[in-house]
């Protein structure tokens, strides 16, 4: 009886259609469409009775990787007489904020701005965490310092000097797989600038276009603390996919963060959620939800105050390359993740004019 059986499934033919079928029963958790319909199945290969397919996901640093995985497995196996094996290959397109290119003509698919209502509060360090962590989750990444008054990139990469320059262009620098950029670079350390209107505008947008970027699934932008010049030169000047505000868990804080998240509402860019830095017990812990309720956004987590994080910082080796097995680097990935995840979501939207999370 087991034999005929087994001679019975040999004999089933396998075809593309019926896994291609099976697969558009199986959703992408986080943008609520099947994968076939978002177009993300290619490559579908059939070895007697063994299957396998590519899943292109939206971001190298989908979050739910492991469980599309499964889901897809468990289909195909279901629903597609004869399959024994199934073998679920991974690769990532990254979708494009259309505006960027045509506005800017850089090749950058994504703007993902990260602000704070007040200084003090991490912004820089969960700049450079968030650059990196996406990086090594393979996507490419770069960093715009647009703190034109106290520029900490820098330091948080380990890097100095003046960046050279190829055809009127400037070249990034490059650290940890994430391209750099930043005004840092630019002037004599420890100068002030006092810089406001159309100085501040031009030096901002010539830190976008006087670069010459490589071809970018996300350039990080990290903003002056507050709600002045830089983040209205920048929110006019560059068309931004998405922006992060990063609180600190306290109420004073939090207030804060509101500003700065209301900055980013009147100026029509979308608001990828908040991030609570520094929680503990020395701070409290609880701000970031209360902030993220308050504005109406999504809580994307938060990062403990661990005292490697500001060793990584002043070394110019970020946590999650320092010590990545460490709570505070593992929260940095997380995070990374989330908000990958909601680019993604973004690009599905219609009306990229009025995207408001």
């Amino acid at each position: 009886m087991f034999g005929r059986k087994q001679e019975h499934k040999n004999d089933t033919t396998i075809t593309e259609a019926a896994v291609v079928k099976a697969l558009s029963t199986v959703q992408e958790p986080e943008l609520h469409q099947d994968l076939v319909t978002l177009n993300m199945v290619r490559d579908v290969t059939i070895q007697g009775n063994q299957v396998g397919f590519t899943v292109v996901l939206t971001t190298p640093a989908c979050p739910l990787k492991g469980r599309i995985e499964q889901e897809c497995v468990a289909a195909v196996k279901e629903l597609v007489p004869g399959v024994d094996q199934v073998q679920v290959r991974f690769d990532a397109q990254v979708r494009s904020d259309n505006r960027i290119a045509s506005k800017l003509n850089i090749p950058v698919k994504n703007i993902i701005a990260v602000a704070s209502g007040k200084g003090g509060v991490g912004k820089s360090t969960v700049s450079t965490n968030l650059a990196v962590s996406l990086a090594l989750d393979g996507a490419k990444v770069g960093v715009l310092d647009a703190d034109i008054y106290g520029p900490n990139i820098p330091m948080m990469f380990g890097l100095s000097g003046k960046p050279r320059v190829d055809q009127n262009k400037m070249v990034p620098f490059e650290a940890y797989g994430v391209e750099v950029i930043s005004m840092g670079f630019l002037v004599p350390e420890g100068k002030a600038l006092v810089w406001r209107g159309p100085m501040l505008h031009k030096a901002i947008q010539q830190l976008f276009t006087d670069v010459r970027w490589g071809e970018l699934d996300y350039l990080i932008v990290d903003l002056p603390p507050g709600t002045g010049d830089a983040q209205l030169s920048l929110a006019q000047s560059v068309p931004l996919t998405g922006g992060v505000i990063v609180t600190m868990p306290q109420a004073v804080s939090v207030s804060d963060a509101r500003r700065g998240a209301e900055a980013f509402q009147q100026l029509q860019v979308p608001i990828l959620g908040v991030i609570e830095n520094m929680a503990g017990e020395i701070f409290g812990r609880g701000g970031g939800e209360e902030a993220a309720r308050l504005i109406g956004v999504e809580f994307l987590g938060r990062i403990g105050l661990e005292p490697k994080v500001r060793v990584g910082g002043d070394d110019g080796r970020p946590i999650v390359i320092a010590a990545p097995e460490s709570e505070a680097a593992q929260a940095f990935r997380a995070l990374a993740q989330k908000i990958a995840a909601r680019i993604s979501i973004l690009s599905l939207t219609p009306d990229p004019e009025l995207r408001i999370i």
